[in-house]
């Protein structure tokens, strides 16, 4: 009983304190990224009017995201077909990449 809870409490200090799970590669992400481009533009900003904007988007988010698309957890014909091309590396790519945009939002008058 303890165990289980044990690799649980791990998994998720890991997940939370940018370890292993959050180490991916901005730069590889980048190069990666150009698929994303067509739907979600070349900065995460989307260009299609039913594809989210990913630029900001943290990177725990946009890896769970991606890996749901990938074990048909999560259902869209296109993102599919993506993301069962994408190892874990590429995941932890793009989400780094994502992760590093900064967009700024201002409130209306």
């Amino acid at each position: 009983m303890l165990r289980p809870l044990l690799g649980l409490t791990v998994a998720l200090l890991m997940a939370f304190s940018g370890g292993p799970a959050q180490a991916g590669d901005p730069v590889a992400g980048r190069a990666k990224s150009q698929m994303c481009a067509v739907c979600h533009g070349p900065l995460g900003l989307s260009t299609a009017p039913d594809a989210p904007h990913l630029a900001g988007q943290p990177a725990l988010y946009l890896t769970a995201q991606l890996q749901a698309y990938r074990s048909g957890v999560r259902k869209h014909e296109v993102m599919a077909v993506i993301a069962r091309m994408l190892s874990d590396d590429d995941i932890s790519h793009l989400a780094a990449w994502y992760a590093s945009l900064r967009i700024e939002v201002q409130s209306p008058p």
